[in-house]
């Protein structure tokens, strides 16, 4: 199967099937909702909230599902962009998103290539400063992303 064909078929039925556009939404919605609690629960652990429960079990449990969240995000979104790509990027709402996006992205990966979950997994009060710097600062963007998102449909 060539490539144009087996993005085509998916493209054609979000423009013809009227339940085809609101499903990908739905799932959209439901990674949202996967990444974003669980990246909120380890934050917040992080913060020193839950000090009861290890921070290491709890990160095997919530980052895998957050990463399982994100990728249902990334392929929902990808097959919407790819429907409506002209509207999109003429959009302010989704280049800020896209922005955003990017940020948390480099954040993300700074804060793991630095070793904050292991200097918060040696401290019972969680993270360092700067690891808790890089944990709110993750949840803003994160939710900037989230509001930028609602706001396409707006602006």
């Amino acid at each position: 199967m060539n490539a144009p064909l087996a993005i085509n078929a998916p493209l054609a039925a979000l423009q013809t099937h009227p339940w085809a556009f609101p499903a990908l939404e739905a799932l959209h919605i439901a990674g949202i909702a996967l990444m974003l609690g669980n990246l909120v629960i380890f934050e917040l652990r992080l913060f020193g909230l839950g000090a009861g429960i290890a921070l290491r079990p709890l990160a095997r449990l919530a980052l895998p599902l957050a990463v399982a969240g994100f990728a249902a995000i990334v392929v929902s979104g990808l097959l919407m962009f790819a429907s409506q790509a002209g509207e999109l990027l003429t959009n302010p709402a989704f280049r800020l998103k896209m922005l955003l996006l990017v940020a948390a992205g480099c954040n993300a990966v700074w804060f793991h290539a630095r070793g904050s979950l292991a200097r918060a997994e040696a401290s019972p009060a969680g993270a360092d400063p700067l690891g808790r710097l890089l944990g709110a600062l993750s949840l803003a963007l994160w939710l900037g992303v989230l509001a930028c998102g609602r706001a396409i449909a707006y602006v």
